[in-house]
């Protein structure tokens, strides 16, 4: 999956997005948004990132520490579907080896 990213200030992410700057600056804090290097007031992440802030924050009306805490959730959600993809794999390559047919299957060949 190919990842856009985009440099971008405080005041047109505000604008963009229909985030408050204050928040963007808290985001930043909590470490949920990436501040462009060597740019003040800049952040550099990618736009479904800053879109999904401002839908939880909106739509939801959920406050930064608790955006904070689902986007964990979803992070760690993320981490345990690729490994059900690995365990999958591994599983089916068992089954090959112990039937004998076919060959043994490296777990990305799944992905």
């Amino acid at each position: 999956m190919e990842t856009h990213v985009i440099t971008i200030t405080y005041h047109d992410c505000a604008t963009t997005y229909g985030l408050r700057e204050q928040d963007l600056r808290e985001f930043v804090e909590l470490g949920l948004v990436q501040l462009a290097p060597g740019t003040p007031d800049t952040i550099r992440d990618e736009p479904e990132h800053l879109a999904r802030l401002a839908r939880l924050q909106h739509e939801l009306g959920l406050s930064t520490t608790a955006i904070d805490v689902v986007l964990a959730m979803r992070r760690r959600m993320q981490q345990l579907q690729q490994e059900l993809v690995r365990q999958r794999a591994r599983a089916i390559q068992l089954e090959q080896l112990i039937y004998g047919n076919g060959r043994t299957l490296d777990a990305d060949d799944y992905l």
